[in-house]
Formats: C-alpha cells, sequence, structure tokens
C-alpha cells in the first residue's frame, strides 16, 4: 500500500495564507495605532489569530494521524491548514468563535475525520488525540514569551492586551480540551485504555460533551474555579489578569473603546 501523499495534498492554502495575513496586518494595525478603531482592529487579530491556531490544531490531529497509519488524511486535505475542508464548518470554526465572543473562552470543535481502524496501537491513538491540545499548549507558550522573557517594555499597550488576550483562549483551549469528557481530545487520550463496554456505554454523550462543558462554564460557581486556574497558569508565564482583562475589552469593540485608568 502506497503511503506517498501528493503534493497538492500537502500545499499549503490559500485560505489559511489570507488569514495569516489578516491576523499579521490587523497586528501591525493594533502596534501603531493606525486603524481607524483600535478595537476593531483587536478584534481581527485575535479572531483571525485564533482560527489560525484552530487550523494548527487540526493539522496536528491530522498529521499525527499520518504518521500512526492513516493515509487517507492527505486525499481529505486537511494537510493543506484549509478550515473549509474540516469535517463539520460549524463546529470547527463558527462555534468557537461565537464561544469567544460571548464568554471569551477558547474552545475548539470536532473537524477532522480520522479513520481510527487503520490505526494500530493504543499509544498511537492516544497521541493523535492529545497532539491538538498540546498545539494549543505551545501556542500559549509562544505568544507570552515576551512576558516571560520581560521584554515587553515598550510595547504599546492595545498590542500588549491583545496578545494577552490570545493566549488566554489558548490556556482555556488547552485544558478544556485535556477534559476526560467525550467528545473532547481528553477522552480520546484515555478511550483506547477503557474497556469496550464503558466505551460503548460512554459514545452517545459524545455530541454533546462540548455543548455541555460550555454550558458548565455559565455557573458562576465552575466559572470562578476555572478561569482561576487559567489566571494562575498565565500569571505563570508572566501575564496578568490586568493583562486579559483588557484584551477582552479591547476585543468587544462594539461597547465602544475601553478607557483605561492612568497609571496602569
Amino acid at each position: 500500500m502506497s503511503t506517498t501523499i501528493a503534493r497538492s495534498d500537502r500545499r499549503v492554502s490559500p485560505v489559511f495564507l489570507g488569514l495569516v495575513a489578516i491576523m499579521l496586518v490587523s497586528a501591525w494595525a493594533v502596534w501603531t495605532g493606525s486603524a481607524a478603531s483600535t478595537g476593531f482592529a483587536v478584534f481581527l487579530f485575535v479572531v483571525s489569530g485564533w482560527i489560525v491556531s484552530l487550523c494548527l490544531h487540526e493539522y496536528a490531529h491530522a498529521r499525527t494521524a499520518l504518521h500512526g497509519g492513516d493515509i487517507s488524511i492527505g486525499a481529505k486535505g486537511y494537510l493543506t491548514l484549509n478550515p473549509l475542508k474540516y469535517t463539520h464548518a460549524l463546529l470547527s470554526i463558527v462555534l468557537p468563535v461565537i464561544f469567544v465572543i460571548l464568554g471569551g473562552i477558547g474552545l475548539p470543535g470536532g473537524a477532522v475525520f480520522i479513520e481510527r481502524g487503520r490505526i494500530q496501537g493504543r499509544w498511537k491513538h492516544s497521541l493523535i488525540s492529545a497532539a491538538g491540545p498540546l498545539t494549543n499548549a505551545l501556542f500559549a507558550v509562544a505568544l507570552t514569551a515576551p512576558f516571560w522573557l520581560g521584554t515587553m517594555d515598550g510595547v504599546p499597550d492595545p498590542f500588549r492586551y491583545a496578545l494577552a488576550f490570545l493566549a488566554l483562549l489558548q490556556v482555556t483551549a488547552a485544558i478544556l480540551n485535556f477534559l476526560p469528557v467525550p467528545g473532547l481530545d481528553g477522552y480520546g487520550v484515555i478511550e483506547p485504555w477503557l474497556s469496550y463496554k464503558i466505551r460503548r456505554q460512554l459514545e452517545p454523550f459524545a455530541p454533546f460533551g462540548l455543548l455541555a462543558v460550555f454550558g458548565l462554564l455559565w455557573a458562576p460557581s465552575v466559572n470562578e474555579v476555572f478561569f482561576g486556574a487559567v489566571d494562575s497558569l498565565l500569571n505563570g508565564l508572566g501575564v496578568t489578569h490586568l493583562d486579559t482583562y483588557w484584551g477582552q475589552e479591547f476585543f468587544r469593540f462594539w461597547q465602544g473603546e475601553p478607557q483605561i485608568p492612568a497609571g496602569l
């Protein structure tokens, strides 16, 4: 059986390159303050950056599955980083962006279809599931590098806040996706190690796991504990709660430009 992937099946999609271009141009607009609305520029930067991270998240799943034995990945277009190739555009792109707008929560949805029957070995299955949220974790480390390296002096405040808010989304995505809830990647990590009986019992809940987690986060007590843990992790990376708070305030440009108190 041939494992050769056609060049067209792994060529980076113009759609993904366009998203990267939007992210870079909006980042420049936030940095220079050249946009008519700084808040709208922050919104474009965060949303485009978030979608880019979703593409990388799903690419990590697909690439790991390819090396694990699923050679159908290439023909499905998953290696092109094109979000339009994903199985469920609504779950993959639209819902995650809505989650960000409503609650500042980064929660990727299911996207790439992996033919698990082609993959042998429980460790390979676990690694395929873990690859996505691990990508979000690495993205968070990269975004916060200027903070924990102490190189933020002279960086314009709106850009600092936008970077912090995008990092927060990556941290929330990594944590939530590692929850052992059916339908999320964390469950995919442990599923190969469960008995057949337990897997069958939990299988019907998989389509509702994502929404159930998001619904729980609306409970004030759960929300407080969760974001307390997120803030602690970000603090360890040099990002303060004020950084992420003002980042979200700028992101919500439809509420008007935030007035940052003097001395912050």
